[in-house]
């Protein structure tokens, strides 16, 4: 990557996806369950109920860090870049060749980082979908039986 791997997934202190405003707002509605650490609802009804004893944890990697798990053949950070790109990128800008790509994320508002990585695409190469494009950037991609794109 030409950047940290924070400033090229997106990471930040603050979401992307809402304007200030409304960050600090969702902030303050789960202040009272921050510093109470304890759930703030009034109605024991709408508490989420807890795993039963016994039946496994669906949220946890056993061999690692990652929410879900990987594809077999990737790690994390290809995971994380693959999203990063695809992110930027619709069907509709398929199939292009690299400078095309690079026209297509910036006509999508990408940040630098997505730009300047799909700027190191080869020269003159037409791509079909997004695993054409990680595959082309070195990136490994998954194996194996129903592995695909």
């Amino acid at each position: 990557m030409t950047e940290s791997d924070d400033a090229f997934a997106g990471v930040s202190a603050r979401s992307t996806k809402h304007n200030p405003r409304v960050d600090e707002e969702l902030e303050h509605e789960i202040q009272g369950m921050l510093k109470g650490e304890r759930a703030t609802r009034s109605e024991e009804w709408r508490e989420v109920e807890p795993t039963a004893e016994g039946e496994p944890d669906l949220t946890a990697d056993p061999t690692g860090t990652l929410v879900g798990g990987t594809p077999v053949g990737m790690d994390a950070g290809a995971v994380a870049a693959r999203a990063e790109l695809a992110r930027w990128l619709d069907r509709a800008d398929f199939p292009s060749t690299g400078a095309g790509l690079v026209e297509a994320a910036r006509d999508h508002r990408a940040p630098d980082a997505v730009a300047a990585e799909l700027e190191r695409l080869p020269e003159g190469d037409v791509y079909e979908r997004i695993g054409d494009v990680v595959r082309a950037l070195g990136y490994p991609t998954e194996t194996g039986p129903g592995a695909g794109d």
